[in-house]
């Protein structure tokens, strides 16, 4: 299983990027592989704050268009939602040990990290590049052109 990051999400939504049309055919293919894919309700709202701020986004949604888009994918029957379970707090114990200098900003994608552990889920498709400081996570990047 693979997690979708909210970087992911935004620029398949946001036709003003120029990665716009690859994440959009990625996403589509991970969605119509068969296979069950993750999202957390912690990406869902980072990807509604980000996709509906007039200064972060170029293009903004409003609310309603931004939620009929990630409702449209929580949806779709591969769909996963992740959240902390009852080993959550062993889990992030772990996490802490194998990976002790987390901090700020970082905590958020820490705290994504956590989750796929907790839920066997070692994918992340992403572009973000500080999902590669924690060892028990293989990084997806969308793919040139």
């Amino acid at each position: 299983m693979i997690l979708i990051d909210t970087n992911i999400l935004l620029y398949a939504v946001n036709r003003d990027d120029p990665r716009a049309s690859t994440a959009r055919r990625a996403l589509e293919s991970i969605i119509n592989s068969g296979s069950p894919w993750a999202m957390s309700w912690s990406i869902v709202y980072e990807f509604l704050r980000v996709a509906t701020h007039p200064r972060v986004f170029p293009s903004p949604l409003d609310v309603e268009s931004a939620w009929a888009f990630i409702a449209g994918l929580i949806r779709q029957p591969g769909c996963v939602m992740v959240a902390e379970t009852m080993v959550h707090e062993e889990t992030v114990d772990r996490c802490i040990m194998e990976a002790p200098r987390m901090h700020g900003n970082l905590l958020h994608d820490f705290h994504l990290a956590i989750l796929m552990r907790e839920h066997g889920i070692t994918q992340i498709f992403t572009e973000d590049r500080d999902f590669l400081m924690f060892p028990w996570i293989e990084v997806q990047r969308l793919p040139n052109g």
